[in-house]
């Protein structure tokens, strides 16, 4: 903003020399040590020239900065969309993966209460498997003939 407001005084200043150098402000005093009505007109008119320039750079300014202000009035709406939009997805999916993770939970903890029972049933098949065979060898002790021996 600053330097908006020195730039526009530099070319105030350039002006007002460039008016001076072109004779059309001779910047000459008269004997009583004032400008004479035509510079001092002259003056005045470079003067008013700067001040409108002033303000139309500062009307310039306000335009643009409430251009921006609504394109950023715009940007939020529109984060502010997406981000509903955002929302909505991740409910969709959500239910998926809640159930889901609920389902591997239910699996996760039958397997937990079946290893033990499965331990055991191995263990009374074992069990089985080694007293069937001892009976097999008892019958099969019992099926000789007594008179061997």
């Amino acid at each position: 903003m600053t330097t908006q407001i020195q730039t526009t005084q530099r070319q105030g200043s350039e002006q007002l020399a460039t008016l001076m150098q072109s004779g059309q402000i001779s910047g000459s005093l008269s004997f009583n040590g004032t400008l004479s009505k035509e510079d001092e007109e002259m003056s005045m008119s470079a003067l008013s020239t700067f001040r409108a320039k002033e303000e139309e750079i500062e009307k310039k300014k306000l335009e643009v900065k409430e251009r921006v202000q609504a394109q950023l009035g715009r940007i939020e709406e529109e984060t502010r969309r997406l981000a509903n939009i955002r929302e909505e997805l991740e409910a969709l999916a959500d239910p998926m993966k809640k159930e889901v993770s609920l389902v591997r939970k239910k699996i996760d903890a039958v397997n937990k209460e079946l290893k033990p029972l499965g331990q055991t049933c191995q263990k009374k098949v074992k069990h089985l498997n080694t007293s069937s065979t001892f009976q097999k060898l008892e019958t099969f002790q019992y099926d000789e003939p007594l008179g061997r021996a």
